[in-house]
């Protein structure tokens, strides 16, 4: 968390984009709420099945950062963070180390990478406005 914090103000300062859209604390707040609230969604909501649950995810992941990010540098770190994450715990549940009861994509839950999305743009909004 630490280290996503830390990436995004520092790949906005590499690529010559300072990030000024919503630049205050209350902001911020409010992105960890609805992030809380994406993943309490997850856990809680019942729906008919993953593919609607992934979707549904999807759109409200995509919603947070038009909310709280709107850079072309916050996406992009967003889909990378959610991308190696999905893949180090596609490994450690390979490897054994723990499982899902009930594993759609490849060995973890197909909703996963929308979480980590979520996550990363909010740790990178709270980097954002450390580094201010």
């Amino acid at each position: 968390t630490a280290v996503i914090g830390l990436l995004y103000p520092c790949m906005d300062r590499h690529l010559g984009e300072p990030h000024k859209f919503k630049r205050e604390w209350s902001s911020v707040m409010r992105c960890v709420a609805v992030f809380v609230g994406i993943n309490h969604a997850s856990a809680k909501v019942d729906f008919d099945n993953n593919i609607q649950l992934s979707l549904t995810l999807a759109a409200l992941s995509i919603g947070l950062w038009w909310t709280f990010d709107r850079s072309r540098s916050g996406f992009g770190l967003g889909v990378g963070i959610a991308f190696l994450a999905t893949l180090v715990s596609q490994l450690l549940v390979y490897n054994g180390v723990y499982q899902y009861t009930s594993p759609d994509f490849l060995y973890v839950r197909s909703w996963l990478p929308c979480i980590f999305f979520a996550g990363g743009i909010t740790m990178g909004n709270i980097g954002r406005q450390l580094a201010m």
